[in-house]
């Protein structure tokens, strides 16, 4: 098993790349001619996303409990399958009705088939032990919006939208499934493993799964809030077009930066104080930026984006290291469905606020983030 664990790492950080790519990061590049085509705004576009991320946070503890009973590698192949029907279904759409009913497929395909369905995956192969394998997926998937969103431009200029949507479907059919069906390992669902290898552990408080909660959501919202409106806030900070992007495009890169230190040089230390590190990092950062201005644009993204980076890996090591593998990927589904419902409503409701107020709209995600570092101050790891 141990030898195979590199293999497994690549295979899934590539179907994870791919199921990335063609779900969260199409609609940047597709939904201004589907808008125009439909008749349409934009908005009303980014709308029917957002309801297929709510339905995907509703459907998550079933699908993490589906892989708890069955492991993880059927749910992800059945995932390819069900994001490529979607997908086709999309290109197919004669109007808006039909396609919201392709990205109500989509939803249900990203609640089987994204980062939780992944981790529970590694906690059902490799127990408490699967943090650097965590650590190494969301290492190989950062990079789904630099490879997803030129792929999609490129498609839509050469087919149009609906040839674009029809690529990401045949992908999923030629290159997901077959690597998620054939190169994941078939081993025990986490329950099973976990009760193998004597890592069953107490039963999880109803407390520490709430804090885990918060934290989350905080962090999925400042991260859907921030991805949707860097550049605005940055000129709200008084930075020049050209700065506000110069600065953005820093993001990808700081977030892949801090998850190469965590799998270097953090992997030692607990996911519970690495936690703590993350959270701190955008409270910091956007006193950076309020108190220094457009000068400091680049140094907040900085900041910002390796805190970002290393919550993701968060979001599947410290459940595992409080609670164990067993009953992992429903009780991720729970622990992760305010996250997800909060990535759906950030992008509108902290838009609202940005419109009001300015830049000093990040005091908000400042303000929850404090706050999440109090709540991970109030966890304590079990005793081993």
């Amino acid at each position: 098993m141990a030898a195979s664990r590199p293999l497994t790492v690549a295979v899934l950080g590539t179907t994870q790349t791919l199921s990335w790519a063609s779900s969260y990061y199409i609609p940047a590049i597709l939904a201004a001619p589907i808008a125009a085509e439909f008749g349409v705004s934009r908005a009303t576009i980014f709308g029917v996303f957002s309801g297929a991320l709510l339905l995907t946070a509703f459907l998550g503890p079933m699908a993490g409990r589906a892989i708890d009973t069955r492991g993880g590698r059927d749910v992800l192949a059945v995932s390819n399958i069900v994001f490529a029907l979607g997908l086709l279904l999309m290109g197919l759409s004669p109007g808006p009705l039909v396609f919201a009913l392709a990205w109500a497929l989509m939803g249900v395909a990203m609640a089987m088939g994204l980062y939780d369905a992944a981790f529970a995956t590694l906690a059902g192969l490799y127990g408490k032990d699967a943090r650097s394998s965590i650590t190494g997926i969301t290492l190989i998937a950062g990079f789904a919006s630099t490879v997803g969103w030129p792929t999609t431009a490129l498609m839509e200029a050469e087919w149009g939208w609906r040839g674009a949507c029809l690529g990401w479907a045949a992908l999923h059919i030629v290159v997901g499934l077959p690597l998620n069906r054939l190169l994941v390992p078939r081993t025990p669902p986490p329950e099973k493993a976990a009760a193998a290898q004597g890592e069953a552990g107490p039963p999880p408080r109803g407390r520490d799964m709430a804090l885990i909660a918060f934290v989350l959501a905080t962090a999925g919202f400042s991260a859907a809030a921030l991805g949707a409106h860097l550049p605005g806030l940055l000129q709200a900070a008084g930075a020049t077009v050209v700065a506000a992007v110069a600065a953005g495009a820093l993001l990808g890169p700081a977030q892949v930066a801090a998850r190469i230190l965590e799998f270097t040089f953090l992997r030692k230390i607990s996911p519970l104080v690495s936690a703590r590190i993350a959270a701190s990092l955008h409270p910091i950062a956007v006193v950076v930026l309020l108190a220094g201005g457009a000068p400091m644009a680049a140094v907040f993204v900085l900041i910002h984006g390796a805190g970002n980076g290393m919550l993701t890996i968060t979001r599947g090591t410290l459940p595992l290291a409080l609670f164990g593998a067993a009953g992992y990927g429903q009780r991720q589904g729970l622990i992760t469905a305010p996250a997800r419902a909060a990535q759906a409503l950030a992008p509108f409701g902290f838009g609202l606020l940005v419109d009001a107020v300015g830049a000093q709209a990040l005091w908000l995600t400042a303000g929850l983030g404090a706050v999440a570092v109090a709540a991970l101050f109030a966890l304590r790891m079990p005793a081993r």
